[in-house]
């Protein structure tokens, strides 16, 4: 496994207009073996190589961060899987409250103990749907999912869960950003291309 330096993190991460601290890299270093650990187990990610994982999951999840103005407000991760981007968006913005919802029981239990690996506080995980949370009282300034699918049926579902002004942030190909854009509750930003990728994108919108 390539070890990696504070100095490899920060590289890789300029990428993407994020300015990397110790506390960063030394929590991404914490991360990355746990996660390949309980990868070899159940299946988090397709992506094994640490300067990767730094790049395509750290990365592109922390790219948005600028637009999460509310440094105070609360973010929910819908289908967290290995913990992005609502981890490495917590270690950027760590005044955030994180909610991690992840229906696999399997993954909520890594996320659970990547949560006490990396000390981090004011973040849970709530083991079901986002479908699931309707009733409960539960609302978010900014709901962020990456690969999700079911658009329709999550972009719906995230309007009734927003905070009025608040914010939806998805990880899309340019074609799914397109057809989700067309939702006309939600005041879409231009989508972002996302540095080093051709084609994909991440895609913001106001509730309105």
């Amino acid at each position: 496994m390539t070890a990696l330096s504070d100095q490899m993190i920060s590289e890789e991460l300029k990428r993407y207009g994020v300015v990397s601290t110790v506390e960063i890299s030394s929590a991404i270093r914490a991360y990355i073996p746990l996660m390949l650990y309980w990868n070899r187990r159940i299946s988090l990610t397709t992506i094994t190589d640490p300067i990767d994982i730094v790049r395509f999951h750290f990365g592109e999840s922390m790219f948005p961060a600028p637009i999460l103005v509310n440094r105070n407000g609360r973010l929910a991760d819908v289908g967290s899987g290995a913990g992005f981007p609502g981890i490495p968006l917590k270690l950027v913005v760590p005044s955030l409250d994180v909610v991690l919802i992840e229906s696999n029981a399997k993954k909520a239990s890594f996320l659970s103990e990547a949560i006490r690996e990396l000390k981090l506080e004011h973040v849970e995980v709530y083991r079901g749907s986002f479908a699931a949370l309707d009733g409960k009282g539960l609302f978010f300034d900014y709901i962020g999912a990456r690969a999700l699918g079911m658009h329709e049926e999550f972009v719906n579902w995230s309007r009734r869960a927003v905070n009025l002004g608040g914010s939806i942030v998805l990880w899309l190909g340019e074609h799914d950003a397109t057809q989700v854009s067309k939702e006309v509750s939600w005041k879409w930003e231009d989508p972002l291309p996302i540095p080093g990728s051709l084609r994909r994108t991440v895609l913001v919108g106001t509730a309105v």
